[in-house]
């Protein structure tokens, strides 16, 4: 269950990242609503990935760090290249790519 409850809170934490670019493009009550929602998800990813690292089966918080940030991290790119028109290119998918397989990593060497 704590490895669910951290993958969601990576899930947030792209969230926050994608409502922080929404607000820059934004002005007036539209940006307020961006805003809001920064805060909403950031509340819950930190919420969540507490919760991961607390009480039975607790994901070690090196651990959890590492795969929450590695989940926004590559939620980010792919968000920027979604939605803010970033660039793809080789060397920054294969970094991607190798990010991806250091978080499944942390998860088959845990020992929870």
């Amino acid at each position: 269950m704590n490895w669910i409850l951290i993958v969601i809170a990576g899930l947030f934490e792209t969230g926050f990242a994608i409502c922080l670019g929404k607000a820059q493009e934004s002005q007036g009550k539209e940006s307020l609503y961006w805003w809001l929602g920064f805060v909403a998800s950031l509340s819950l990813s930190m919420f969540l990935m507490y919760k991961a690292i607390s009480g039975q089966n607790a994901i070690p918080i090196g651990t959890a760090y590492a795969v929450w940030t590695g989940i926004g991290a590559v939620g980010g790119v792919v968000a920027g290249i979604l939605l803010f028109k970033e660039p793809v290119a080789f060397w920054r998918m294969f970094f991607v790519c190798t990010l991806i397989a250091s978080v499944i990593g942390l998860k088959a060497v845990s020992e929870h």
